[in-house]
């Protein structure tokens, strides 16, 4: 469960209204006094609340360095008003990786959280970029950043593809920089075979996500932080794709990614071990 503190700071900064403290439930109180000029939004936040514990603030007023996308300035823009579907997408993929997680997991625990998470929405001032991104704040909270101006945050399905994506960059992190001790090995002999080019990259690209600019598979992209965490983001899309598919229609419609190159069998089954319980319903090559 999100603290009370935090819920404060992503709502209201330092003006959390004080008589919400009083209340039996002071989450509950904050949710509906920030989102009180937007009754359809106030109960879109409550309902993202009361289902898995995550909360829709806002982020920090902030010029970040996007790398390979140059400076970028955010500002704070809660979901309201004409920005009220992206609560509508949010609330959806939430509720649809909870159910994945019912589906998938055969009773198993996963080491993976998926619930409590600090959601604080920004907007892009002139671009389109990053659609979002994610870790563990100064305060503890697994926070997503949320740009309501994301060019890959256009309908539910983009939304939930990102927020898996995003996810499992707070989750690597909590398993000490997982992605850098199980994968980079062979994430750096693939880039020191193929650099950026498609053609040769495509059997080893976990997800079909490319940069709109250089044409690049997103997990393969130059200067974008510690690239290896995004290929191992993506590697945790294809996964819920896979397994998605297989309990629904019993087979998958293109080779599973395990069944291409040796690194993408050792990667997948890193993967599957260290976060996923073991659980991968994927028929064998």
């Amino acid at each position: 469960m999100i603290s009370i503190a935090i819920v404060q700071a992503l709502l209201f900064d330092d003006a959390a209204p004080a008589a919400c403290a009083k209340k039996p439930d002071p989450v509950a109180c904050l949710i509906d006094a920030r989102y009180a000029k937007d009754d359809r939004a106030k109960h879109l936040a409550a309902d993202l609340y009361k289902h898995s514990g995550d909360i829709a603030g806002v982020g920090a007023d902030e010029q970040m360095n996007g790398g390979f996308r140059g400076k970028i300035h955010l500002v704070p823009e809660l979901p309201i008003g004409a920005y009220r579907k992206h609560l509508t997408w949010v609330l959806a993929a939430t509720d649809s990786i909870d159910k994945f997680f019912t589906d998938v997991m055969d009773g198993k625990q996963p080491a993976y959280r998926w619930r409590d998470l600090a959601f604080k929405f920004v907007r892009s001032v002139g671009k389109h970029t990053p659609s979002a991104y994610a870790g563990i704040d100064p305060n503890g909270a697994w926070a997503i950043e949320y740009n309501v101006e994301g060019s890959l945050l256009k309908s539910e399905a983009g939304v939930r593809e990102t927020l898996v994506h995003e996810l499992f960059h707070i989750n690597d992190e909590s398993h000490h920089d997982w992605s850098q001790t199980a994968l980079a090995k062979d994430y750096a002999a693939i880039v020191k075979k193929c650099g950026t080019r498609s053609s040769c990259l495509a059997p080893y690209a976990p997800n079909d996500t490319k940069v709109l600019a250089t044409g690049t598979y997103y997990a393969f992209q130059p200067n974008n932080g510690n690239t290896v965490h995004e290929y191992a983001a993506e590697l945790a899309v294809r996964y819920f794709k896979e397994q998605t598919e297989v309990l629904a229609h019993g087979k998958l419609g293109q080779r599973a990614f395990k069944c291409g190159p040796a690194e993408n069998a050792r990667a997948w089954q890193a993967l599957v071990d260290e976060f996923f319980a073991g659980v991968d319903h994927v028929p064998t090559c």
